[in-house]
């Protein structure tokens, strides 16, 4: 009967503690979420890769130590994973797949090079999962659908920019096009200037092709063509490294038109490689470190401190890409993909690139700029707007 006792007794304290206590408060802990990013970190043009994941590493860092977001009430940050394209495709739509698989992430940003962004933009469409390129310039890139946009001016733009310049500015009245075939970005802006010029009224004497700058290192076969055309400029739309080898043998076979060509020639190598042979070219580029912007000029500080050199173009479109898309998902607080999208369409993001805004096909309305190489440095030489 005793031990009867104590068992109803202590029961009895049980129930009695357990209606007593009240449970403790939840606070919802911080969370963090994926963002990804795909550029060519290794290959042809890694220079430009590594120069976008350093633009896209700092405005993620500056997006978390300013207090990421607030998503269903929760705190949010983000966690960067970056994935190397080697400058492939079909590595690119490997590197996208995990991305979204096992990383889940909220966003991509990239790819670098237009032939990568095309291979990642269908797989990202059928996901619902946002991509901004900060640097493919081809204009399929965008229409594969509404989840895509970009933060760089079109290949149209700078084709046409670069020969409205030829005509107008340099008055020059005959030009030569020598292109890498095997690559969207170096085909289209290569014939929208050929089409633009000679809208002008002016008349491309030679128009020469090659197959892939990654492995070809003779141009002298399309060279000798050009230079029995006899050009007044030469038009090469191609990536620094190619540019820097084209202009050095063009100088030695006595080819020495003035040259010019887009934003692929933006990086230190160019000269690097090329020396006095690109020197007094030009080419239109999105970004000018001698813009007196005070954002312009913070970033260029900020970007320089951080990593220890000066910020490339394509650092601040990668930054400005990174920013936009982050602001999208702060502003929207969902980590729903259409949310961001809807966002991001209806941006009032100010960058180092200036006010965004998207036209309907979510491609920046925007300036360019274009640069001189005068001893061996970049030079500010004009602006020009849309």
């Amino acid at each position: 009967m005793r031990r009867l006792f104590a068992i109803i007794l202590v029961c009895a304290l049980i129930v009695s503690v357990g209606v007593g206590c009240k449970k403790a408060a939840v606070t919802p802990t911080d969370q963090v979420v994926n963002l990804g990013s795909i550029f060519g970190m290794t290959g042809a043009s890694s220079s430009f890769g590594i120069a976008e994941d350093k633009g896209a590493r700092m405005a993620v860092d500056e997006f978390n130590a300013a207090g990421g977001a607030t998503i269903g009430g929760v705190k949010t940050t983000i966690n960067y994973i970056n994935e190397d394209d080697t400058g492939l495709p079909e590595v690119g739509a490997s590197a996208v797949h995990k991305l979204i698989d096992q990383d889940k992430v909220i966003g991509i940003i990239g790819a670098q090079t237009s032939m990568v962004s095309l291979a990642i933009a269908p797989v990202l469409q059928a996901a619902g999962i946002p991509m901004i390129s900060p640097s493919s310039t081809n204009e399929k890139v965008t229409l594969v659908g509404d989840y895509i946009f970009r933060s760089c001016f079109l290949d149209a733009f700078q084709g046409r920019v670069m020969a409205n310049y030829v005509w107008n500015t340099l008055k020059l009245k005959t030009a030569a096009v020598l292109y890498d075939n095997a690559n969207d970005y170096n085909m289209g802006i290569a014939q929208i200037f050929k089409t633009s010029f000679e809208g002008l009224g002016g008349k491309v004497v030679a128009y020469e092709a090659y197959t892939n700058e990654a492995t070809t290192v003779d141009y002298k076969p399309q060279l000798t063509k050009i230079k029995a055309a006899n050009p007044d400029f030469l038009y090469l739309p191609n990536y620094y490294n190619g540019v820097a080898l084209q202009l050095k043998q063009a100088r030695q076979m006595g080819l020495n038109a003035p040259a010019g060509g887009g934003d692929a020639w933006d990086s230190p190598d160019l000269v690097t490689i090329g020396g006095a042979a690109v020197e007094g070219a030009i080419f239109t580029n999105n970004f000018s470190k001698d813009d007196p912007s005070p954002l312009v000029q913070s970033f260029i500080t900020s970007y320089t401190t951080k990593f220890g050199e000066a910020p490339a173009g394509v650092s601040s479109l990668a930054y400005d890409a990174t920013g936009l898309l982050l602001d999208a998902f702060k502003t929207c607080g969902s980590i729903k993909g259409s949310d961001i999208r809807d966002a991001m369409k209806n941006t009032t993001f100010s960058g180092i690139g200036g006010a965004y805004k998207f036209d309907e096909n979510r491609n920046p309305v925007k300036s360019a700029v274009i640069i001189k190489i005068v001893n061996g440095q970049q030079t500010y030489v004009t602006t020009v707007n849309p």
